[in-house]
């Protein structure tokens, strides 16, 4: 049975087919929502908020044949809304480097990334320690896509200068 026929049964108000969607696309809604979070527990969360929006704006989906498009947009916009909202200020302490080979290593990171300000900072520490692309970073610190860029560069050549500075 393809999607739109669950989404015409719920616009319909039968109880059953909210259900059987979530079981059906449950995993592949779950796997994108963790894909952005990185986080189990806030994917399981997004996963529920999911299946609760397409229930509450049924009446706003036009059957355009690409049910699951639709749903991954809502998925989307509330894993990006979750980490707008879950974000704070990182906290150099709390970073943890895998590549640290002693205490030393440690504070010169930790030195080092204080020369940075706020937004440089979460830029390199959401690219560099936790893998984000720059236009989810954008979107997650809601910047243009240029300036996200143009901040981690100002700041890599910060750090660079800095680094060599160490050196001499």
């Amino acid at each position: 049975m393809e999607l739109d026929k669950y989404l015409d049964r719920i616009k319909n108000g039968e109880e059953d087919a909210l259900k059987e969607l979530y079981e059906l696309i449950k995993n592949q809604i779950y796997s994108f929502a963790l894909s952005i979070l990185r986080n189990h527990e806030d994917a399981m969360d997004t996963l529920q908020e999911t299946f609760i929006n397409v229930y509450h704006n049924i009446d706003r989906y036009e059957n355009k044949n690409k049910p699951l498009a639709w749903i991954y947009t809502i998925t989307k916009n509330i894993a990006y809304s979750k980490i707008r909202s879950n974000k704070k200020t990182i906290n150099i302490e709390e970073i943890e480097f895998v590549t640290y080979h002693n205490y030393d290593d440690k504070l010169l990171v930790e030195t080092v990334l204080k020369a940075l300000n706020e937004e440089e900072r979460n830029i390199v520490v959401l690219h560099v320690v936790d893998g984000f692309k720059f236009h989810e970073i954008a979107r997650i610190l809601v910047l243009k896509l240029s300036t996200t860029l143009s901040k981690y560069h100002r700041a890599m050549k910060k750090l660079k200068l800095l680094l060599k500075e160490d050196e001499e």
